[in-house]
């Protein structure tokens, strides 16, 4: 090719920068190591068939793990089902695509820090982590709790506390925590130690990835006892598909509307997240 010198006698070429090194005068294992640069930096190149074929749809990615590895794979923790453990692990199945997608792309940039999760979302590119989470939308959410089963909701949980400065958790998730779109997850059918580990979460401030720390605020002056009743009462009740956006965004604004000016108004201070 003109402009490209070839190699002179007795040297190695290494990749196409045609770096010429006097093999003569090197060691014999360093001779080998140079002969193996060239394989070892084409593993860096852009993605092979293998790569693509991993992470065609959001399926593939959830059980193969696409390109974090099988051992990454999202259904060795939350299940070929996506409904979870049942224990620690969260449901995802049924849960609304916008929201999913958020928590992965907080995953990956460090804003919603976790030592599993973080290492998997940044693992997989931004059309990957829109793929899977699209794909746990679509799954059907469980089926197997009732109404029945689950009792009445705690009663801070419906109304919150104003004299405390408690919002209402009904009024963003819904009275049966059924959601109200992506800005406001269903949290119904989702394990006990998983709700009672995010309530702690907001408590503590390791988990911060609230709009202008909605969430932060509504938690910090719940009892234990009170985050447990929550909790409890979620676990058995029903999933059920996330309403329509614009419908829920109206049932929102309307319950948001007629709380307390107290509850309305708490808010973090020292929320940095530009909301």
């Amino acid at each position: 090719m003109a402009g490209r010198r070839a190699a002179a006698p007795g040297t190695s070429t290494i990749s196409r920068c045609c770096l010429r090194v006097r093999a003569s005068r090197l060691p014999a294992g360093l001779k080998v190591l140079l002969l193996a640069i060239p394989l070892v930096a084409a593993c860096d190149g852009p993605p092979g068939e293998t790569d693509r074929a991993f992470t065609a749809d959001g399926k593939i990615i959830a059980m193969s793990g696409g390109a974090g590895g099988a051992g990454n794979a999202c259904f060795t923790c939350h299940g070929l089902d996506g409904q979870g453990d049942g224990v620690a692990v969260p449901r995802l199945a049924g849960l609304d695509a916008g929201y999913l997608q958020k928590q992965m792309e907080d995953y990956a940039s460090g804003i919603r820090p976790d030592d599993a999760m973080s290492r998997i979302a940044r693992r997989l590119d931004a059309g990957d982590r829109r793929s899977v989470s699209a794909y746990y939308a679509a799954l059907p959410a469980p089926a197997s709790a009732t109404a029945s089963t689950a009792g009445p909701a705690p009663a801070i949980y419906l109304t919150g506390d104003p004299s405390r400065g408690i919002m209402a958790c009904a009024a963003c998730h819904g009275a049966m925590g059924q959601g109200g779109g992506g800005g406001n997850p269903q949290i119904a059918a989702q394990p006990w130690a998983y709700t009672m580990e995010q309530i702690e979460r907001w408590q503590t401030g390791d988990r911060r990835n609230d709009p202008r720390g909605v969430m932060a605020a509504a938690v910090q002056r719940l009892t234990d006892a009170e985050s447990r009743a929550i909790a409890t009462w979620l676990s058995r009740t029903p999933a059920a598909p996330a309403p329509d956006s614009a419908a829920a965004s109206a049932s929102v604004a309307v319950s948001a509307a007629a709380r307390p000016a107290a509850s309305r108004e708490t808010r973090r201070p020292d929320r940095s997240d530009g909301a």
